[in-house]
């Protein structure tokens, strides 16, 4: 199998090319500079087409461009290159698509547990309403930009990825593991997570899986709060977690992404992922954890 992956340099990208590649298929990453090899394709998103011939060898489109959420506190001009750079690099993948003579099987294109905005303690499957707020509009375009795709398009809505070096624990760790950490807020809400390994399986297992199209959920089995993870972390490292971080010095720290992105609740299901026949690696918050700190 050919895929063609943009976003590629990232934490999740960086995964899945390991895996493919382990797995014997072939990976084409999109690069915004000329291209150095074989395994290269240069585009420039939101300035010019990309040939739609570029894609009639091409079996899977993964479409993970987009501006990190976690440089923050989002400034108006961070917001627009968090839309531009989500938007811009979807639909130029989507017209050339939809102007190859033989396009891609399937589209993967990103999406994000932001879509569902702050739901306290309902639990949350594919069906459920779009929330509120920044990253909730922000996930619903990009879901909608995807779906123009004249093609099996899967939208999958990343959750908090656990990862060994980076991702979303890359600024707790540090603070954990010095005995100085606690929850974030009340420490109630509830944080959807799954760990690197399994996010970039479940992408892989919906590009095999031909019956596969629409949302999904990419998140573990198990629910946990904020309070449970960082516990649980302090419980595996041997450290305290009694230092806890007010809301109201979080959202004076970095504004509204303490709101959206810390601070909201989103609990939610991996079932309908599951029914495609889909087994996690890191079921639980103490095998994830476990694989994040060995």
């Amino acid at each position: 199998m050919k895929v063609l992956i943009s976003g590629a340099s990232g934490l999740i990208g960086t995964e899945l090319n390991l895996q493919l590649k382990a797995q014997g298929h072939q990976v084409v990453r999109l690069v915004r500079r000329p291209a150095r090899s074989a395994e290269e394709l240069s585009w420039s998103p939101g300035l010019a087409p990309l040939d739609p011939a570029a894609l009639s060898d091409i079996d899977a489109i993964i479409n993970l461009a987009g501006a990190t959420t976690g440089k923050i506190p989002w400034t108006k001009k961070y917001e627009k290159e968090l839309i531009s750079s989500r938007l811009d690099s979807t639909k130029t993948l989507v017209d050339a698509i939809n102007a190859c003579l033989n396009p891609p099987q399937v589209l993967i294109s990103g999406s994000a547990s932001g879509i569902y905005g702050d739901q306290g303690d309902a639990w949350l499957d594919e069906s459920s309403p779009k929330g509120e707020g920044f990253l909730a509009d922000l996930a619903y375009q990009w879901e909608e930009e995807a779906k123009l795709a004249r093609t099996r398009v899967v939208l999958v809505r990343t959750t908090m990825v656990m990862s060994k070096k980076l991702g979303a624990l890359g600024k707790l760790l540090p603070l954990i593991k010095l005995g100085i950490g606690g929850a974030l807020g009340s420490g109630k809400q509830w944080w959807a997570w799954i760990s690197l390994e399994d996010e970039a399986r479940a992408i892989i297992h919906l590009i095999e899986n031909e019956t596969a199209s629409g949302a999904y959920n990419l998140t573990a089995p198990e629910p946990a709060t904020c309070e449970q993870i960082i516990k649980e972390l302090g419980r595996q490292l041997h450290r305290p977690t009694i230092l806890k971080v007010p809301a109201f010095a979080m959202r004076l720290l970095i504004g509204k992404a303490a709101d959206e992105l810390l601070l909201c609740s989103q609990k939610m299901k991996s079932h309908r992922l599951e029914k495609t026949g889909f087994v996690f690696k890191h079921p639980t918050l103490t095998e994830s954890v476990g694989y994040v700190l060995n």
